[in-house]
């Protein structure tokens, strides 16, 4: 079993910075792959970005350029470094985690809110 909590949502000007953080615990082993996950008013959820355990990323095309997304070395922890900051940005943001084929489990954070003001 995994839990994940976010942190570091708020609200920040058009053009500014943020830095989302997701702690993992529990079963910390079984993680694979850890990324962000947005829910905009009235839209689907949205992939932000992905990391893999080995280091390999993968990003929104909206967000390409502006998020970063990062894990410590334990890789019980990911990070969302959202810069350039836009009034679409806003969105609840959730991280997940999905684990190694063989246990074949995925999780949900509770999510923390965004919002980017104009």
């Amino acid at each position: 079993q995994v839990q994940l909590v976010e942190s570091g949502g708020g609200t920040v000007q058009a053009g500014g910075s943020l830095r989302l953080s997701c702690v993992a615990s529990g079963s910390t082993f079984t993680i694979d792959v850890m990324g962000w996950y947005r829910q905009a008013p009235g839209k689907q959820r949205e992939l932000v970005a992905t990391r893999t355990s080995g280091g390999r990323t993968n990003y929104a095309d909206s967000v390409k350029g502006r998020f970063t997304i990062s894990r410590n070395n334990a890789k019980d922890t990911v990070y969302l470094q959202m810069n350039s900051l836009k009034p679409e940005d806003t969105a609840v943001y959730y991280c997940h985690a999905d684990t190694f084929g063989e246990y074949g489990k995925d999780y949900w954070g509770t999510g923390t809110l965004v919002t980017v003001s104009s």
